[in-house]
């Protein structure tokens, strides 16, 4: 009993959404070539140029959603330098001496009335301090906003990376199951002419089956990642990937930089902020004596002016707590920064280092494995044309390759996002911040 012909028509039915970017592929017998170019077809599924890692993060830092909280937080640090430059208010005071009980006589011909004008006098230069500590803050937040940029840039990198590496996945995807097609076919015919089993005719279709799931997959997946990226800007996915970029690995030659600036100067914020605490707490144990000037009248009439003031006593407390407290801040801040430090240095270190693995990696998979997997197809097809292989050797042949190229592009996905994770800790992308370093 043959298999019937309308099992291979549903199937071709089925396929009728890929057969055109299938052609280029099903027109000749000879493997693709090493780069994971992008095929015609494909490069005209997504509108619009070519987005590159650059474009990609200028994009999404000019739409920073954090930057209008950003401005706010400034203009807060600013109000606050304003506010802690200002002086004590005055007090105006008013005292009445002599009241006469209920029933004991004149009350306007007794009593005494003392106006007084009282000024507290910072001697310690409280003003100064203040005005310190407000802008030490300003520098904190300017940090922090840098580094949750920086953080943000590196998501962005991340998903340009996964965006890439989709597009990667999806041709193998697509030549898998141009594959399929072909093979399916000569299957079809070898089992139509008795030269294979009926179960191989079955194979070769839920091999096509397989394959047609998968590149549907794997075009969703280009698809979601395509969108996530655009978010970061929250614009349309009206873009390609150009695979030249997902491809160049010569950042790994590239000698990697310092710590990023941004990460140490929020430790340098927090030391300027001790230290600026550290001369408020000093000016505030410096006692501030309260002067008042007055005038007072008289129960007969007269009008005395008055004199007076007032010193407290550093008997008990003199602040030393809380100016100890405000330099072990600062040593804290100090040490703080020296770990981050070492520790990013350490890191950047072991990134150069596996750059280059991943790197010669790629190459040499590019260079070695990859042609000798292509070789294994080209003689093994040849020898099943000639009855000499069974389909499972084809299948197992194309297999391998094609494990060998998704092998490859998941290096190269790692090495992207290595990269991605040193170029956030030495600051690569801080030019597109648009912040300065004071607030």
């Amino acid at each position: 009993m043959k298999p019937s012909q309308s099992g291979v028509a549903g199937w071709r039915g089925r396929g009728a959404a890929v057969s055109a970017l299938a052609l280029a592929l099903a027109a000749a017998w000879s493997p693709p070539a090493i780069a994971l170019a992008q095929s015609p077809a494909s490069a005209e599924a997504a509108s619009g140029p070519d987005l590159t890692l650059e474009g990609a993060l200028r994009r999404a830092a000019a739409a920073d959603p954090a930057r209008p909280g950003l401005d706010a937080r400034l203009r807060g640090v600013e109000a606050g330098v304003r506010q802690a430059g200002l002086r004590p208010n005055p007090t105006l005071g008013l005292m009445v001496e002599n009241l006469p009980t209920l029933g004991g006589g004149d009350i306007l011909g007794r009593t005494e009335t003392t106006l007084t004008y009282e000024q507290k006098l910072e001697r310690g230069g409280d003003r100064s301090a203040r005005t310190g500590l407000a802008q030490s803050e300003g520098l904190l937040i300017t940090a922090q906003a840098q580094i949750a940029q920086l953080d943000r840039l590196e998501l962005v990198q991340r998903a340009w990376v996964d965006a890439m590496a989709a597009e990667a996945n999806v041709e193998i995807a697509r030549e898998r199951l141009s594959l399929a097609e072909r093979f399916q076919a000569e299957v079809q015919r070898r089992v139509n002419a008795a030269r294979d089993p009926l179960f191989a005719g079955a194979r070769a279709e839920a091999e096509l089956a397989q394959a047609q799931i998968d590149f549907d997959q794997a075009e969703i997946a280009v698809r979601v990642a395509r969108i996530v990226l655009a978010k970061f800007w929250d614009g349309a996915a009206d873009f390609r990937m150009g695979s030249s970029d997902f491809e160049d690995t010569s950042a790994a030659r590239v000698a990697a930089g310092a710590v990023a600036q941004a990460d140490l100067e929020a430790f340098r914020a927090r030391q300027a902020i001790a230290d600026a605490q550290v001369r408020l707490e000093q000016a505030r144990a410096v006692p501030d004596p309260t002067v008042s000037v007055g005038v007072r009248h008289i129960w007969d009439n007269e009008v005395a002016l008055v004199f007076g003031g007032s010193m407290p006593l550093q008997r008990y407390d003199r602040n030393q707590g809380a100016i100890d407290r405000a330099r072990a801040d600062g040593v804290a801040a100090q040490a703080d920064q020296n770990a981050l430090r070492l520790e990013r240095e350490r890191e950047i270190a072991r990134l150069q280092v596996q750059l280059l693995a991943r790197a010669n990696e790629a190459r040499r998979i590019a260079e070695e494995t990859q042609p000798q997997a292509e070789r294994a197809v080209v003689l093994v097809r040849e020898g099943f044309a000639r009855g000499g292989f069974t389909y499972n050797d084809v299948m197992s042949a194309h297999a391998a390759l094609l494990q060998t190229k998704a092998r490859r592009v998941a290096v190269l996905q790692t090495f992207h996002n290595d990269r991605a994770r040193l170029d956030r800790l030495t600051g690569a992308h801080a030019d597109l911040l648009g912040l300065e370093t004071q607030p």
